[in-house]
């Protein structure tokens, strides 16, 4: 975050407060039974998102490109689809348990996004490519996907964990009934295998048809992110047949997706500041070269 400029910095900081902000009001929630502080949350969340769309402008101007060329763009444009994604399905779930997990997953993602801040870069030519802008666009989506199905999952976890007590009043009235928190999950997963697997498609084009990111065929298989980000791909996928055929059980369903989703943080943020990674589309002082 530090290594933003001042404008960007201080907008960001302001995200980061509106989420802390947001995350104390989703725990008053739940202590007033969501009778006064939930109302704040979608304010709190709607000027988040609204703040992070200026950051991208910023950033915008800065590459003079489409900002999803590096990792810090790519965790904002994601922080903006998942709130966007709660404020949406906020109309149609206002159990307060929704609302506080679904914020607090919020804050987790402005954390990382906050830990990957890096200065504007300027863009390769391959990230003004339709194949890029599709890759970008198609990943983003699909991590939002997966933060929604975890979200769900781990709302079901809860819930049944509530039942099994015999603690109706634990849920009732805070979390969806068990049968929407399944389908949500699945919904989540199901977006996400089509979404991961048209990224990796449009990856896989890009890769063909550019040769300007001085990446072997070698070095894309190899590479931590892809390989992370593939795995998961065949995990969802085989998750998806097996509940389609043997009918697998919801809560081995919600494990998976939780562990799934920590799989794709990993690659998104930890790849990057733990193994290194040749996925990127931009470099400094560059343009239409890899450096």
């Amino acid at each position: 975050m530090f290594d933003l400029p001042l404008r960007e910095a201080v907008v960001f900081g302001l995200v980061v407060v509106l989420s802390v902000a947001a995350a104390v009001v989703g725990i008053l929630q739940l202590l007033s039974r969501g009778e006064k502080s939930g109302r704040l949350l979608l304010p709190l969340i709607s000027l988040a998102v609204v703040l992070e769309a200026v950051i991208l402008i910023f950033r915008a101007v800065a590459i003079k490109a489409v900002p999803l060329t590096g990792l810090f763009e790519s965790m904002i444009v994601l922080t903006i689809v998942f709130g966007l994604s709660y404020l949406f399905f906020s109309i149609a779930i206002q159990q307060v348990w929704f609302g506080s997990v679904m914020v607090w997953v919020m804050l987790v993602l402005v954390i990382l996004t906050g830990v990957v801040a890096e200065p504007p870069l300027q863009a390769y030519a391959a990230a003004s490519t339709p194949w890029a802008i599709a890759h970008a666009i198609a990943m983003i989506l699909g991590g939002a996907a997966a933060m929604l199905a975890t979200a769900s999952a781990v709302l079901y976890l809860f819930a049944r964990r509530k039942l099994k007590q015999k603690d109706l009043l634990g849920i009732l009235g805070k979390v969806p009934n068990i049968e929407k928190l399944e389908r949500m999950n699945l919904f989540g997963l199901k977006s996400c295998f089509v979404l991961i697997t048209l990224g990796l498609a449009s990856g896989i084009g890009l890769a063909v048809t550019t040769t300007s990111l001085n990446m072997t065929a070698y070095d894309w298989l190899t590479d931590a992110k892809i390989v992370l980000i593939s795995f998961v791909w065949l995990l969802l996928g085989v998750i998806l047949l097996m509940w389609r055929t043997v009918r697998l059980k919801e809560k081995t369903i919600a494990y998976v997706t939780i562990f799934a989703f920590v799989l794709i943080l990993f690659a998104v943020v930890g790849t990057s500041i733990f193994c290194g990674t040749g996925h990127h589309f931009s470099g400094a002082g560059t343009t239409g070269e890899a450096r």
